[in-house]
């Protein structure tokens, strides 16, 4: 308890927080993978599997730069099967 996955001090009122489904169960090596590449996209300020629910990935991104599509392809284009559940 306690822990904080992000200082929300330092969010911008464009940045978003979407929820991505991913259909497969992934090991951890894939999901870390998965984590850093999207965290490698300009735009995107973390990426994470939520603890427990290895199938759910919260991601924080600025939607002046990307939109919740763009984050949705990048995850599909590595052969992943996953959908867009909304915003957190």
């Amino acid at each position: 308890m306690g822990e904080v996955a992000y200082n929300i001090q330092q969010d911008t009122a464009h940045n978003v927080e979407i929820i991505v489904h991913v259909d497969e169960t992934l090991g951890e090596p894939r999901r870390a993978d998965l984590v850093n590449s999207l965290e490698n996209i300009n735009g995107i300020k973390s990426a994470e599997f939520c603890p427990l629910r290895y199938h759910l990935m919260l991601v924080n991104y600025d939607r002046n730069m990307l939109d919740s599509q763009e984050i949705l392809i990048n995850v599909v284009s590595q052969n992943i099967h996953a959908e867009l559940v909304g915003p957190v």
